[in-house]
């Protein structure tokens, strides 16, 4: 169970423990949006465990640039070391994402589904299933939300504002369950993002490429008319 604690940061229970902070992100992923998450977690005070593909010898810049609260690891480190977690890989590659350590913990799902990129997936083309539907199924322990999947990589560290800025950017989310939902709803607000919650992940596709919503500049207002206009299938 997730609750917010009196200063604002979220806490989860641990068995034998009782309720800590969750002061530590798990990015499974760090090309330009895991890495932009990164630098602004940091900043507002994270603990960051970051991977890629390739190793973690490869993240030595960045992590030098993150600075003292931000490590490397492989995606492994970066899932059992998490208090939640933040998937950025590309779809082709959902089923790579270590299961058991992200088991009972929410993760945030940035992915977008390029079939140039991923190759086909017909279940996507037809509408019968969502992008990070299928991130949920693959983590079926998990508490999947869909987060920070239609923002161009660098405005997510320059777009932000304090909350109640007269036309403040909005983001949207969408998950099967509340907690993660409203876990996602604090980061973005953290981050600097008002929030729309477009409800459960059979509705996520409202959000994802060639919609109306998607990578545009946006008040909460305007989000939400440009996910209810959203179509089902796209041409492509």
């Amino acid at each position: 169970m997730i609750i917010r604690g009196l200063q604002g940061r979220w806490k989860y229970f641990r068995p034998g423990a009782g309720y800590v902070d969750m002061t530590t992100i798990g990015i499974i992923g760090a090309g330009h949006i895991g890495s932009q998450i990164a630098r602004k977690a940091v900043q507002l005070g994270y603990d960051v465990v970051i991977s890629n593909s390739r190793g973690p010898e490869t993240l030595s810049d960045l992590v030098a640039e993150l600075g003292p609260t931000a490590k490397a690891g492989t995606a492994a480190d970066a899932a059992a070391m998490a208090d939640f977690a933040v998937v950025t890989v590309p779809l082709k590659s959902y089923r790579d994402v270590p299961v058991e350590p992200l088991a009972n913990k929410v993760v945030i799902d940035t992915n977008n589904y390029y079939w140039e990129r991923d190759g086909r997936i017909p279940a996507l083309d037809k509408g019968e299933a969502t992008v990070s539907g299928l991130l949920q199924e693959h983590l079926p322990g998990s508490r999947v939300a869909k987060g920070f999947n239609h923002i161009m990589a660098k405005d997510i560290t320059a777009d932000g504002t304090p909350a109640g800025t007269d036309n403040r950017r909005a983001l949207a989310t969408a998950s099967d369950f509340p907690d993660a939902s409203a876990l996602v709803t604090r980061l973005y607000d953290e981050f600097g993002f008002d929030t729309v919650n477009v409800g459960s992940l059979a509705e996520s596709w409202r959000v994802e490429r060639d919609r109306p919503a998607y990578v545009v500049r946006q008040n909460a207002e305007e989000l939400e008319s440009n996910l209810a206009r959203a179509p089902r299938t796209v041409e492509g």
